[in-house]
């Protein structure tokens, strides 16, 4: 089973459930992989230690110009959408942040001036995922890098990806939004946790969110983060939707002082395992 845990703006808690849902499922006895695929700014590890660290540079083809073969006939220029090519008075101009990696421009080239190299644009770290140094949890855990600069974030997704282990319970921390990298991050999950908080911004992009799964045809609940008594607007809107709520993290001075901390509220808290492993029953629920 694939789960991805995702929201429609950054800082509502999708790397405390993550990871804290993972830690709670391998207690119970699952097996489970985590996958942090907010790659432009991954955090997962901060609170899970790595045991025998892999890392794996990931590459995307770019173009490379043979100025001795090049007439500056400009085709290559005209049929990227992307912009990344530019015809100058005396040389081919490129701009690396701009390109898809599309190949069009190395087909169309007619006198074959334009070959691919390879260009890094980030790394891929992976091992066993340990709470206390020695002493692994067993939580297979992989992240994704995205370099300082770079602008493409889904190929790298794409990447981290392949590593999915359907025989395990794989949790994806998703990147916030709802643009192509949550997109990418979300896309194949069997069920989706969008993680909201009792704000009028975190309604605001849970609607988005909402909306965004809606098309993409994958089933969700909604899970409240930092919830208080003062703002009901998002109970009510789940309500009006027919939108479950399965589960509510109450803003709790004990859980924040241990996130700061960079350790898992549900290690520290062991009544909180029941109810994070209440979440994964909760979809096999929905699944029968």
């Amino acid at each position: 089973m694939i789960i991805s845990i995702a929201s429609g703006k950054g800082g509502t808690g999708k790397t405390t459930i993550s990871t804290n849902l993972a830690f709670s499922l391998v207690q119970s006895g699952r097996n489970v992989q985590l996958l942090d695929c907010d790659v432009e700014e991954p955090n997962a590890h901060i609170f899970l230690d790595l045991e025998n660290k892999i890392k794996e540079n990931v590459f995307l083809p770019v173009p490379q110009i043979d100025e001795e073969k090049c007439t500056l006939c400009g085709k290559c220029a005209e049929v990227c959408v992307y912009n990344a090519l530019f015809i100058a008075k005396d040389r081919v101009m490129f701009f690396p942040q701009l390109c898809h990696s599309c190949g069009g421009c190395s087909y169309f080239c007619p006198r074959e001036a334009i070959s691919e190299i390879d260009r890094v644009i980030g790394e891929i770290g992976a091992g066993d995922a340990c709470l206390t140094r020695g002493s692994t949890y067993g939580i297979e855990f992989a992240y994704g890098k995205l370099n300082i600069g770079e602008v493409m974030a889904p190929p790298l997704m794409r990447k981290l990806k392949k590593r999915i282990d359907e025989d395990k319970v794989v949790i994806i921390d998703a990147p916030p939004g709802t643009s192509c990298p949550m997109i990418e991050a979300v896309k194949g999950s069997d069920f989706c946790f969008l993680i909201t908080e009792p704000t009028p911004f975190g309604l605001n992009d849970l609607k988005l969110a909402v909306e965004t799964l809606k098309v993409l045809k994958i089933p969700f609940a909604v899970l409240i983060n930092r919830w208080n008594e003062e703002y009901f607007e998002v109970d009510s809107y789940c309500e009006k939707e027919n939108i479950s709520i399965a589960m509510r993290i109450p803003l709790e001075r004990k859980i924040a002082e241990l996130y700061s901390r960079g350790i898992l509220f549900s290690k520290e808290l062991p009544e909180w395992q029941k109810a994070f492993c209440k979440l994964f029953d909760f979809i096999e629920a929905l699944r029968k």
